[in-house]
C-alpha cells in the first residue's frame, strides 16, 4: 500500500470538474454518459429536460439525433435505477441486473409489502405481460387491465389508486419490462429481451463483484470520493460489501488514500482516488488546468449529493420547486453556475417555447465573489449559449 497522497481542495475541485467533463467541451457523447456513469430522469421542462442540460453543459449545442440514436436506435442506452430514475449504459447491465435480482431480496418492510401486494396481483402481472408480448411496445393506457385488479394499491403518495402503473413500475425495477421508446410525455413499454440488444451482457455476477465495477465507476465520475460519497453516487445505495471491496481495490493499488488538507487542516473522513486519476492530480497540481463558465441543471451529477457539494464548494443548494412561491429564496427551476473550480452563484431562468424567449428571472451571486467586466461576460456568454441552444431569438431580464 502507497503513502497516501496530500491534495490541496483546489485540485481536488479541479479534478471534480474534469471527471465530470466539465472542464473541456468534448464532442463524444457515449464516452462522456460512459464516464458520468448515469443521467438522471427527471420530468421538469421548464428549461429542457435534465439529462438534455446535463448533455448541454458538457457538449454544447449537440445534434439530439445523436442521443436518439444511442438510446432508441443502437440501444446503448437504457432506463433504470441509478441516482433514481436514470438513463444507464447496456454495458454496464451486468452491474444493474445485480440490484435486479436483489428486489427480490430486500428485507425492509416496504419491500415486504411491494411483493405481497405484487403476489396478490398475479392476474395484473399476467395480463401485463401478455398484452406486451402479443402487442407491445404500449403505453400504460394501452394495457388496460382495470378489470384484472385484484387489490387497489394504496400509498400516501401519487401512485395511490394507480395499481397499473405500480406494476409496472414493480416490473420495471425488477427487469421483467422495461421503456421501449417515448412518445412526447408517454412511455412505450415492453419486454426486457425485446428491448435490450443482442449484444448485452448478460453474465451474472456477485454482488462482490457488482461493487468493485461500480465504487470505480463512481469514484472516476467523482475525481476522489468519501466511501459515503460513493454510496450515493452512480447506483446510489446499492454497494453491497461495500468495506470490504474498498479494502481489496486499495490492497491491489487500483484505488489510494488521498489528504486534502487546506490551511488549517485536512478534510475529515477517509478520501480515496482512482489509480488511473494520478496523473491527471499530478498535473493539475502542477497548475496545468483550465475551466470554464458553464450552466448546471439541479440535478446535474456534479451537485447531486449536496453535502459533498457544500462541503467541496461551500454552496448550499435546494430546489424550491415544491416551495410556495412567496417562499423561494431563489426561484422555481435555479440552474447554478460553474466559472472554473467554484460555483459563484445562480440564475432563474424559464423558456417560453411559443415566442422563443429566454427569460432570467433573477440572478444571484454567492457571497464573497468580486464581479469584473470579465466575470460578467463569461456568466452571459453561459447564459447566451444557453438561448441558442434553446432556439431563443430573445434573451429576456427582469
Amino acid at each position: 500500500m502507497s503513502h497516501a497522497l496530500t491534495l490541496t481542495p483546489t485540485t481536488a475541485r479541479r479534478l471534480a470538474v474534469s471527471a465530470q467533463r466539465l472542464n473541456g467541451v468534448t464532442g463524444d457523447m457515449l464516452a462522456t454518459i460512459r464516464q458520468l456513469g448515469c443521467l438522471q430522469l427527471d420530468p421538469t421542462s421548464i428549461i429542457a429536460k435534465n439529462h438534455q442540460i446535463v448533455l448541454f453543459s458538457r457538449l454544447g449545442a449537440y445534434d439530439p439525433a445523436e442521443f436518439d440514436r444511442l438510446m432508441w436506435g443502437e440501444r446503448h442506452l437504457f432506463e433504470y435505477w441509478a441516482h433514481a430514475a436514470s438513463i444507464v449504459l447496456t454495458e454496464n447491465y451486468a452491474i444493474h441486473s445485480g440490484q435486479m435480482r436483489a428486489h427480490d431480496v430486500y428485507s425492509s418492510a416496504w419491500s415486504q409489502r411491494v411483493r405481497q401486494w405484487a403476489q396478490e396481483n398475479q392476474a395484473l402481472r399476467d395480463h401485463i405481460i401478455t398484452e406486451l408480448r402479443d402487442r407491445g411496445p404500449l403505453s400504460l393506457s394501452q394495457i388496460g387491465g382495470k378489470d384484472k385488479v385484484g387489490m387497489t394499491w394504496v400509498s400516501g403518495g401519487w401512485t395511490s389508486e394507480r395499481t397499473g402503473a405500480r406494476m409496472l413500475d414493480h416490473l420495471w425495477v425488477r427487469g421483467e419490462v422495461f421503456v421501449h421508446s417515448r412518445k412526447g410525455q408517454n412511455r412505450l413499454w415492453h419486454l426486457a429481451e425485446r428491448v435490450l440488444p443482442e449484444w448485452t451482457p448478460r453474465e451474472v455476477i456477485t454482488h462482490h463483484e457488482s461493487t468493485r465495477r461500480a465504487v470505480q465507476i463512481a469514484l472516476r465520475a467523482l475525481g476522489v470520493a468519501t466511501p459515503q460519497q460513493i454510496k450515493l453516487h452512480f447506483v446510489r445505495g446499492f454497494y453491497p460489501e461495500l468495506v470490504s471491496v474498498l479494502r481489496e481495490l486499495e490492497h491491489e493499488g487500483v484505488i489510494q488514500r488521498v489528504h486534502i488538507k487546506d490551511a488549517d487542516a485536512d478534510w475529515k473522513g477517509t478520501w480515496y482516488i482512482h489509480h488511473d486519476d494520478l496523473p491527471l492530480a499530478q498535473q493539475i497540481e502542477m497548475g496545468d488546468w483550465a475551466g470554464r463558465t458553464v450552466l448546471l441543471s439541479p440535478f446535474d451529477n456534479l451537485i447531486c449529493d449536496r453535502k459533498r457539494t457544500e462541503l467541496m464548494w461551500d454552496f448550499y443548494f435546494r430546489l424550491e420547486i415544491y416551495t410556495p412561491k412567496h417562499k423561494r429564496q431563489y426561484g422555481y427551476f435555479v440552474l447554478p453556475v460553474l466559472h472554473g473550480d467554484r460555483l459563484i452563484g445562480r440564475i432563474d431562468p424559464a423558456f417560453d417555447r411559443t415566442h422563443k424567449r429566454l427569460h432570467i428571472h433573477a440572478q444571484h451571486w454567492e457571497p464573497g465573489v468580486k464581479r469584473t467586466k470579465a466575470l460578467d461576460k463569461s456568466v452571459n456568454g453561459a447564459i447566451e449559449s444557453l438561448a441558442g441552444w434553446l432556439g431563443a431569438r430573445e434573451i429576456v431580464r427582469a
